[in-house]
């Protein structure tokens, strides 16, 4: 058997993004608006830095006028809601988030709530993820829209495919499941508490991991043929100040069994930007009252 079909999502994510550059600039033509999206980011933890560098500076390159809010660790979570009420009233910023994970003092669910649905960039607000569970017009969060786009790379159809979705977190599990029973999967999901974990996965013709674990899904795991997702993002330890950063699927095993695999790097990370700013030139044509121009 030869190895997976490697689902590139730098590639296609470069292809997103030349479409909504494109989209951005016809949008200026017709209405005189420049999409703005800011990212509010709380303490100092370097990965959280690096992505947020990342988004502004894809936004940037995508024609948005983008904004960083830095705010120190020690801020008060009063002071992060007054920054987020100021966002909400802002005209020029038609998309934003706030940056996780927050410091400990600083409640999410309480700056997620704070945020206007017609903003919510993320798609984690509660009306959003509402209206995704009803099968309404929602904001998708971005990890999730980017696995969808990924899975159709491989499938053209998925109705009636089973999917095993490997983690309920409010901002990828949970999701990706009420898309994948949008495209008429049937759908398990499962989690830290699930029996004989190998087994369920092994049902999967479209597997999602996103559980944070690494290497958590093995290669015997993998049903063959399947389509593997891995929204994880580990960095491991390998001594001498050295760190390899891995997904929540052991690739070299997985990638010999599956038909079609994500990597890690370059395989959900991407299109996370990438469908961020697709939300939010959604929120600017929606605010709008207009299509999302097609580029000529």
């Amino acid at each position: 058997m030869t190895d997976a079909r490697i689902l590139d999502g730098k590639s296609l994510a470069a292809t997103l993004r030349s479409g909504i550059a494109a989209a951005v600039a016809g949008l200026g033509r017709s209405h005189g608006v420049v999409p703005g999206i800011a990212m509010v980011l709380v303490g100092d933890d370097p990965a959280s830095h690096i992505y947020v560098r990342n988004k502004t500076r894809q936004a940037g390159e995508c024609g948005f006028f983008a904004r960083d809010i830095l705010l120190p660790a020690n801020t008060p979570e009063s002071q992060v809601l007054d920054t987020v009420a100021a966002l909400n009233r802002d005209p020029a910023i038609h998309g934003f988030l706030v940056q996780m994970p927050l410091p400990r003092h600083i409640r999410p669910e309480a700056v997620i709530d704070a945020v206007d649905p017609a903003k919510d960039a993320d798609g984690f607000h509660f009306v959003n993820a509402g209206y995704l569970a009803m099968g309404r017009d929602a904001v998708i969060p971005a990890t999730p829209l980017g696995c969808l786009a990924l899975i159709r790379l491989a499938h053209t159809d998925l109705t009636g495919l089973s999917a095993v979705v490997i983690g309920r977190s409010n901002s990828v599990g949970k999701p990706t499941v009420q898309l994948l029973l949008r495209e008429n999967c049937t759908v398990t999901v499962a989690h830290s508490k699930s029996r004989d974990l190998p087994t369920i996965a092994r049902t999967a013709d479209i597997l999602v991991a996103a559980v944070g674990r690494p290497e958590l899904v093995r290669g015997d795991w993998v049903k063959p043929g399947a389509t593997v997702i891995d929204v994880g993002i580990n960095r491991l330890d390998l001594g001498g100040g050295k760190t390899k950063m891995v997904g929540d699927v052991a690739f070299a095993e997985a990638v010999k069994v599956a038909g079609a695999i994500t990597p890690v790097p370059g395989g959900v990370g991407p299109m996370t930007i990438a469908c961020l700013l697709q939300n939010t030139l959604a929120l600017c044509c929606r605010k709008l009252g207009v299509s999302i121009p097609v580029p000529a």
